[in-house]
């Protein structure tokens, strides 16, 4: 079945104003018992142009998509628009990471954050619930180069996070390292293992083999989950190398987590969280009765607006259309590390991704700072310096910094000689 088809700019307009007027209409003042209305009349004015800027209009309207709206029941009042979150999450899960239909549940989150901490939530509340697990036999196991979320959810949940090394110029994980860190966390009495597998790490788009985790806890018979962190490489990896193993046709994978301020440019706070059915319940807040449905997500109230701004992105590029875009950054990136090459520059590149992280030494720090590239430490010595090809990174942009570049790389290249 196609879940993601492209659609025209009337269609869509015409979808999210049905959508809208399905949920609660505040100018009515009939909604007496909601902490919630639209946005203040006095501040954002209901101007002329709304009616032509349907997400504004959604903006405007604010839609609370407290909830969970996959399973079970969700708030009533917005109905509308939480039909749309489904359509939403049933193209990413279904199209992109190949879920089967309704064995999934999710939202969309605040971001990929969010989403990541949402899922090692989830796995922690499983092994205590379920095994009867204490906190110190639990652990979060991940790449050193893995986004900081995995941390800042260790400390948050009580567990331990075990950084395991990388191979400095692959990047990939330096599995007799893995297997001696796992082997200690074992004899020191951990029994249940969260693993998180790269989709394009922040730093450098590298991405994880996942049997690397997977293999180890099989042969040595530890219960484990594996958690996809794709918040950057997922609206871009699997377009362009479909038969990876980072999605739920792989039977040890049970959640991922999706950036759509990133690549996708929503607007910033839009993430997306997705897990096989069965999991999202062990994070239900049985306290919060008066919500519909009661909650299962980490951020409870969230803007339905930014559903809104995801679902029209999609439809208006459509699965195929979205190819053709990201297809067009990767040529950019291949060409962009061509040029690099020629130039005899040190740099990684995940093949299908659109980060470049090049080797410090070659860059002055003078051109770092005019071309706004990102150093992979702001404190302590910086040893890479990275480039995401985005769209506004035209091969004028690059080839501007790659002029820049040769008579520092040319010099540099004479001194290591002497």
């Amino acid at each position: 079945m196609d879940y993601w088809k492209k659609i025209g700019t009337e269609e869509a307009k015409t979808r999210i104003i049905a959508a809208l007027a399905e949920n609660v209409n505040f100018n009515h003042g009939q909604a007496l018992g909601y902490p919630v209305s639209a946005l203040d009349g006095k501040i954002f004015h209901e101007a002329p142009f709304l009616k032509d800027a349907p997400l504004l209009m959604a903006y405007v309207a604010n839609p609370n998509h407290i909830g969970c709206h996959t399973l079970g029941s969700s708030e009533s009042a917005f109905k509308g628009t939480q039909a749309m979150e489904r359509e939403v999450l049933e193209m990413v899960a279904c199209t992109i990471f190949k879920a089967e239909p309704n064995q999934f549940d999710g939202y969309v989150a605040a971001g990929g954050t969010e989403a990541n901490i949402q899922a090692l939530w989830m796995y922690r509340n499983i092994f205590l619930k379920q095994h009867h697990a204490s906190l110190h036999e639990i652990a979060i196991v991940a790449s050193e180069d893995t986004h900081y979320s995995i941390a800042k959810g260790a400390n948050l949940l009580m567990v331990d996070w075990i950084s395991v090394p990388v191979v400095f110029d692959t990047r990939a994980i330096d599995t007799t390292a893995l297997d001696n860190q796992l082997k200690n966390a074992v004899a020191q009495g951990k029994k249940y293992f969260i693993a998180v597998a790269n989709m394009g790490t922040t730093m450098f788009g590298s991405v994880d083999n996942p049997s690397t985790y997977t293999d180890w806890f099989s042969k040595n018979q530890q219960p484990f989950f594996l958690h996809v962190d794709a918040a950057y490489g997922g609206f871009v990896y699997p377009f362009l190398a479909p038969e990876n193993p980072l999605n739920f046709g792989n039977p040890h994978i049970s959640s991922i987590a999706v950036d759509a301020h990133k690549m996708l440019q929503a607007p910033y706070g839009t993430g997306i969280f997705l897990c096989r059915k069965g999991l999202i319940d062990h994070v239900l807040t049985k306290e919060a009765q008066y919500v519909e449905g009661m909650d299962l997500t980490l951020s409870g109230s969230r803007s339905g607006a930014n559903v809104i701004a995801v679902w029209m992105i999609l439809k208006a590029y459509g699965q195929h259309g979205w190819f053709e875009k990201v297809k067009v950054l990767q040529l950019r990136t291949d060409w962009f590390c061509a040029q690099l090459d020629a130039l005899g520059i040190a740099y990684f590149r995940e093949a299908n991704m659109n980060i470049v992280t090049i080797r410090a030494p070659h860059i002055a720090p003078a051109i770092a700072s005019q071309y706004d590239l990102v150093p992979q430490q702001h404190n302590g010595k910086n040893h890479w310096y990275k480039i995401v090809v985005m769209e506004h990174v035209a091969i004028e942009s690059l080839s501007g910094f790659l002029e820049a570049l040769a008579p520092y790389t040319q010099t540099a290249m004479k001194s290591n000689a002497c």
